[in-house]
């Protein structure tokens, strides 16, 4: 028997379970009140016509259901569990967006190599801080701020040239979404490790850089080998 989720975007009845608002809700306020992130409302998907599109109305969404309302959107960023229960409680429904380059900066790569880097860091007992995974197949690691600014050098002293390799930060002047935000009608972006009390001091992208750029070059390095 398909459950609600699974019939979304297959029928005209499709809605957006209720209970993933009080979700939403509750993880922001959890984000703000333990871990002292800020958090801000996003976009939402809607059911219109037995399919989900973003709340924002573009035919052509990039991220739907996942991305800023108001060009201005740090201003709304919030670190108080307070202020984010207000703002959710307003639009239920809406993505949990997270502004980098305050208390973190994220290091977005490719979900193959993502998974390689963490297999490896494991086994170098490396300290990680909480990683997501998104629908479309990225993932996010989160490390202290600064990170958007050093990685493009600590890439190139290891021997890869930034812009061949599919590793990017995100700083000052981004986001990412949060845990459970759905993202168009593939899935739910999902903690590849959680946010504990273990890891609530992050890494520097340092520490993190050496597996990371390994997994990317090599991905990029047999990608280029399919090609010939």
């Amino acid at each position: 028997m398909l459950t609600v989720e699974e019939t979304i975007g297959v029928t005209e009845t499709a809605q957006i379970p209720q209970q993933r608002g009080e979700q939403l809700l509750d993880s922001a306020v959890r984000y703000a009140e333990e871990r002292h992130w800020d958090v801000f409302p996003g976009t939402w998907l809607e059911a219109v016509e037995g399919r989900e599109r973003c709340s924002c109305g573009a035919e052509a969404c990039a991220v739907p259901g996942a991305h800023a309302v108001k060009p201005d959107w740090s201003t709304q960023a919030t670190g108080s569990g307070v202020g984010a229960r207000r703002m959710w409680s307003k639009t239920p429904k809406a993505s949990i967006l997270l502004p980098t380059g305050r208390t973190f900066d994220a290091i977005e790569v490719p979900e193959s190599a993502g998974f390689l880097a963490l297999a490896r860091m494991e086994r170098m007992e490396l300290t990680l801080g909480p990683v997501t995974c998104t629908p479309d197949r990225r993932m996010f690691f989160f490390v202290l701020p600064g990170a958007a600014t050093k990685v493009p050098d600590l890439v190139r002293k290891l021997g890869w040239v930034p812009a061949a390799i599919d590793l990017t930060t995100r700083g000052e002047g981004h986001y990412v979404a949060a845990p459970p935000t759905r993202i168009g009608g593939v899935g739910a972006v999902q903690w590849a490790r959680r946010p504990t009390p273990a890891n609530r001091w992050l890494p520097d992208a340092e520490e993190l850089i050496s597996a990371l750029a390994y997994a990317c070059g090599r991905e990029a390095a047999e990608a280029r080998s399919r090609a010939q």
